[in-house]
């Protein structure tokens, strides 16, 4: 070939067939994989339509972070002429040599590459970093669909809750791990990795459950300083004044019968307690461990009758709202005495109506 792209690469064979893996500056992606925006039926493509509301994302992703983004490796398909020059025969180190009539097509990574491309326009000091390309020889349009296949039937979304536990960016993310882990009953009984529970789960909550509860109380206010020891202390006096909980540790109170006969442990619960901590977050002069001693009066049982239609169907499931979470939080509220507002009011009146 006299006029070819050369790569330094490794050679390796997975299913019989060579594949190589080559590092490329990100400034020479547009130039391997174009920019080709026209629609194509998706039966005459080896990859899904461009997502363009995600670039935006994985660009601002790169550029925010701008010094510990990562990125798994491109997989592509040689759709032309190539050969492998090793540096000795036995050696799977060495040179690939790809005409330049060939064309690449991304087969996994295309919202990768499309936010690459965009943040380079906005910092060109990404240029001569790298990416991984995983290189394989074109076979025809139905082996490139099925590439595409199987690089992505078996990945799996990791959940909220461990993408909390590992997220170190998110200060939110960082408080919340930090509360529950600072409470022994929380740190427990909070499962730190799943955010759905099975039914004989050793744990009665998610880590993804406070997090959530945990923007419900400081809404779209930043992470300041104080923000840790509020929900440290707001969280530790919840905790101490859940009469089943304490049931539960002094082991009076077996944990089937807390899950099953109580709501105090369902998810929706734990967000109304959000909804409360707020008017705490932005109340200063009140005392959460001196008010949340009312919670001690409430029946937390599920035949309660103030959860009925409120938190709980007329078939005795629970209702999974943010209307059913406010409505919990005022049955709280009037409990440790806390005046409803207006807003508040207005979830009473349309329970009431409904009801």
């Amino acid at each position: 070939m006299d006029f070819c792209y050369r790569f330094p690469a490794v050679r390796g064979i997975q299913g019989g067939r060579e594949y190589f893996i080559t590092m490329v500056p990100l400034r020479l992606l547009s130039k391997l994989f174009g920019d080709d925006e026209e629609y194509v039926p998706p039966e005459y493509r080896a990859q899904r339509r461009l997502n363009t509301a995600r670039i935006p994302v994985i660009r601002d992703y790169i550029l925010e972070n701008r010094s510990s983004y990562v990125f798994s490796a491109l997989a592509a398909c040689v759709d032309g002429i190539y050969r492998f020059c090793p540096l000795d025969p036995s050696s799977g180190l060495g040179t690939l040599e790809v005409s330049m009539d060939a064309r690449f097509m991304i087969v996994d990574g295309q919202h990768r590459n499309a936010a690459i491309l965009e943040a380079l326009r906005e910092d060109e000091t990404l240029n001569s970093e790298t990416i991984s390309i995983v290189l394989y020889a074109d076979q025809g349009l139905e082996h490139s669909q099925q590439m595409f296949t199987d690089l992505n039937k078996h990945a799996v979304k990791t959940s909220n809750s461990i993408a909390e536990l590992y997220d170190s960016r998110d200060a939110l993310a960082v408080i919340t791990r930090r509360v529950v882990g600072g409470i022994a009953f929380l740190d427990q009984y909070t499962d730190k990795e799943k955010d759905i529970l099975g039914k004989f789960s050793s744990k009665f909550f998610t880590l993804n459950t406070f997090y959530k509860a945990n923007k419900k109380c400081i809404r779209h206010s930043a992470c300041t300083d104080a923000v840790e020891p509020f929900l440290m202390s707001y969280w530790s006096a919840v905790t101490r004044h859940i009469v089943p909980w304490n049931e539960f540790a002094a082991k009076r109170l077996g944990k089937v019968e807390l899950r099953e006969q109580y709501i105090i442990t369902q998810a929706i619960v734990i967000q109304a307690f959000g909804f409360l901590g707020h008017f705490f977050f932005t109340h200063g002069d009140a005392d959460p461990e001196q008010s949340l001693c009312g919670l001690e009066q409430i029946d937390w049982s599920r035949s309660a009758a103030c959860w009925q239609g409120r938190v709980i169907r007329s078939n005795g499931k629970i209702i999974n709202s943010s209307d059913a979470a406010h409505l919990v939080c005022n049955v709280i509220k009037q409990a440790v005495g806390i005046a409803l507002s207006s807003e508040d009011q207005g979830y009473e009146e349309k329970f009431c109506r409904e009801k």
